[in-house]
């Protein structure tokens, strides 16, 4: 694994802990309005993030399977 794929997957599984952490916060019913506005926005960004490293990693699954003649749509 190169040095940038390790550092996508580290960034997807902080993404995805920041997330959590958001949805957390959100659920307690501990924040404002706004401070539940910011908290949203924030999130739809982390999950566009992670939806982008998700796309890219099925890509690459997707080449490696086609360079060893796998059929990748089964």
């Amino acid at each position: 694994m190169s040095k940038q794929e390790e550092n996508t997957a580290v960034d997807f599984e902080k993404d995805i802990a920041e997330l959590e952490a958001l949805v957390s916060k959100m659920e307690s019913g501990e924040l404002t309005l706004e401070e539940s506005l910011k908290a949203f926005e924030k999130g739809v960004g982390l999950a566009r993030r992670c939806q982008r490293s998700l796309a890219d990693a099925e890509a690459r699954v997707s080449k490696l399977m086609q360079e060893m003649n796998f059929d990748s749509e089964d």
